[in-house]
């Protein structure tokens, strides 16, 4: 595929790149062309353009103004659209983030093109790039294509082969200057979300979830210890944040977070539509439950037909036991 595809940076607000861009770039790369960043940021490091040379970004467009910060979705759409005009990219991809989402939506309909949005395979048909995305809640995959360039979509995390990490390699660092639109969207408050030491939802290779099986808030302590042991991340259905045992940023489903990690551990967690729709796709998934009628052992690999309060415990011992070794 000729022409340049861009990779939209996601970074950790602090001048790195997440890891979830290695799996964008990578994807790029698979496809063929010349593969570009294009981060919008306050402050970018030096030791985050040399990660994304080394994923494999040839070039990256640095579109550095403290107006990026706080994210506000236009000011993102603006400049983007922006310089896509006078680049001419081939295509734009981006993940899956709260960000992504809505800035590359309002890109896309800026440049009067369509969007693939959570992204799950590509492939080529001639010279039409083909996308696959999951629809009616994940039980069926969708094939699309664009009717004209530049071809925009979002990645889902987890799903696409990693570039790996190549020292030495560089990239070339633009600095175009790109009109900065003015914020639309008041900004008032920013309350930093307190760590809880595991890994981002989005990104886990392993997640375990808790449901209104849990019993209350107190109780998602057992989990965030197991998590502890085997670098697992700790989300929520949408029964249990409903309920207030958790915020918001932790519920898995089709109104929170979509993830496709390698390895799902769902306890007490029933399996409503809209959940498996945010966690199908993941590699293996295991079910603790005490309903044997529970709608989540149908997608499940591994099944437990038992009370999660005597197997999280069980499970969390043994774990220390394999890793200790």
């Amino acid at each position: 595929m000729a022409g340049a595809i861009w990779c939209v940076v996601e970074d950790d607000r602090k001048g790195t790149p997440k890891k979830v861009m290695a799996e964008v770039i990578g994807e790029a790369a698979r496809l063929g062309g010349p593969v570009e960043a294009v981060w919008p940021t306050d402050k970018a490091t030096e030791d985050g353009l040399k990660q994304l040379g080394s994923w494999g970004a040839t070039k990256v467009w640095l579109l550095e103004n403290p107006a990026f910060a706080p994210y506000r979705s236009e000011v993102w759409a603006g400049a983007l659209a922006e310089l896509a005009a006078a680049q001419s990219p081939k295509a734009i991809f981006g993940p899956v983030t709260s960000r992504q989402r809505e800035a590359l939506a309002r890109l896309a309909a800026r440049l009067g093109v369509g969007i693939s949005a959570d992204s799950v395979a590509f492939s080529m048909e001639g010279d039409k790039l083909v996308a696959t995305r999951p629809v009616y809640a994940g039980k069926l995959l969708s094939k699309v294509t664009w009717a004209k360039q530049p071809w925009v979509a979002t990645l889902r995390p987890n799903v696409f082969r990693p570039a790996e990490s190549q020292a030495g390699k560089t990239a070339a660092v633009e600095r175009p200057s790109v009109k900065i639109a003015s914020a639309q969207m008041k900004f008032i408050e920013r309350r930093e979300e307190v760590s809880t030491g595991l890994p981002e939802l989005a990104e886990a290779e392993i997640v375990i979830s808790g449901g209104r099986g849990m019993k209350g808030p107190e109780n998602y302590v057992i989990l965030e210890d197991m998590g502890k042991v085997i670098g697992a991340a700790v989300g929520a259905s949408r029964a249990a944040v409903d309920a207030g045992w958790r915020p918001h940023r932790f519920q898995i489903g089709q109104t929170g977070r979509t993830i496709s990690p390698k390895l799902y551990l769902g306890f007490g967690v029933s399996g409503a539509i809209q959940h498996l729709a945010g966690m199908r796709t993941s590699k293996v998934i295991v079910a603790v439950n005490k309903d044997p009628e529970a709608p989540i052992f149908k997608i499940a690999d591994y099944g437990i037909v038992a009370d999660l309060f005597e197997v999280v415990p069980a499970l969390t011992a043994e774990f220390k036991k394999l890793l200790e070794k």
